[in-house]
């Protein structure tokens, strides 16, 4: 596609990727209203035991904190535009405001995988060499490993967002673009784009692919370190232990990590723009969904932290 002299810097771009669903506005409406509701109040009450907990002031504990606060802002950054289009029935989104959320979800979803490697880390530590976790792990590195996967994030983002803001798009008569997708995604805003977009795809396969594999190859090593450690357990009862602390985060990790490297690193003929956007929804909104429920209904910790502070809201009142 070759770019004429109508096209444009910044377009109204319009997010069609719901125009032809299968099932009536209202309906998607619901659910989607359902799904963010039910992550804000699974992430915000995770936040909050742990913040108010005294139990739970591990490490462990601190990573899943911040886990909850981005899986808040990565659903945020989405869900709500999403239900305001179904909504109206107008899917439209200025140039800026499209960046500016493209800017957001990017930030906020690297940093989630980033923060997911630090925990496969930490149970690592603490599978492998529970006699120096607390000196390992402490709050100070926590915080110093929180801080790095922002940094990295930022900058990140920054990169493909400056890559992006030279591109054209051509528009209809009224200046409008559209995007078979839900929100501003990577891949169809470069689709969309009518300029030359070879340097964005080479720097979501090399900038991107090493950001990637960077934290697999982490988690991949942790989790093989972790295996040999709990096969050498002695007790039955240890190896299922092991087991369950870390079943929660290795599930998540394969389903994190499955739907991005789908979406992100296959080439366009690979895959079809409805596979996309399904990935998009489990990564966007079940996720951060799933994860606040999985770390909470599997850890006794966190389900004893909930039954004391409801006993504690019955005594106040």
């Amino acid at each position: 596609m070759s770019c004429s002299p109508n096209a444009s810097h910044s377009p109204i771009f319009l997010l069609c990727g719901f125009s032809r669903a299968a099932f009536p506005h209202g309906f998607l409406f619901f659910l989607f209203l359902t799904i963010y509701l039910t992550t804000i109040l699974g992430n915000v009450t995770l936040v909050v035991l742990i913040s108010r907990d005294s139990r739970l002031h591990s490490p462990m504990y601190y990573l899943l904190r911040g886990l909850s606060v981005i899986d808040l802002g990565l659903s945020t950054v989405t869900l709500p535009q999403l239900l305001v289009h179904l909504a109206s029935g107008y899917p439209a989104i200025p140039a800026a405001r499209c960046l500016a959320q493209f800017f957001f979800f990017y930030a906020f979803g690297v940093t989630d995988t980033l923060i997911i490697a630090v925990m496969a880390l930490d149970r690592y530590v603490a599978i492998c060499d529970p006699l120096h976790y607390a000196l390992v792990m402490n709050h100070q590195l926590c915080a110093r490993l929180l801080a790095l996967s922002w940094m990295v994030s930022v900058v990140h983002t920054m990169l493909h967002v400056g890559l992006i803001l030279p591109l054209y798009w051509l528009g209809d008569a009224g200046g409008h673009v559209n995007l078979p997708h839900f929100f501003c995604d990577h891949r169809p805003l470069l689709r969309a784009s009518c300029s030359d977009i070879h340097s964005n795809e080479l720097a979501i396969f090399l900038e991107g692919g090493f950001l990637m594999l960077g934290p697999c190859a982490l988690i991949v090593l942790s989790y093989a370190r972790i295996g040999a450690t709990i096969f050498r357990l002695p007790s039955a009862a240890g190896r299922l232990q092991a087991v369950s602390t870390c079943g929660s985060h290795l599930t998540m990790v394969c389903f994190l990590y499955g739907t991005i490297i789908w979406v992100y690193f296959q080439r366009s003929s690979q895959n079809t723009q409805d596979q996309d956007m399904v990935a998009a929804v489990m990564y966007t909104a079940i996720t951060p969904l799933a994860n606040s429920f999985v770390y909470s209904f599997r850890n006794k910790d966190v389900k004893g932290a909930l039954c004391r502070l409801l006993r504690q809201e019955r005594v106040n009142s």
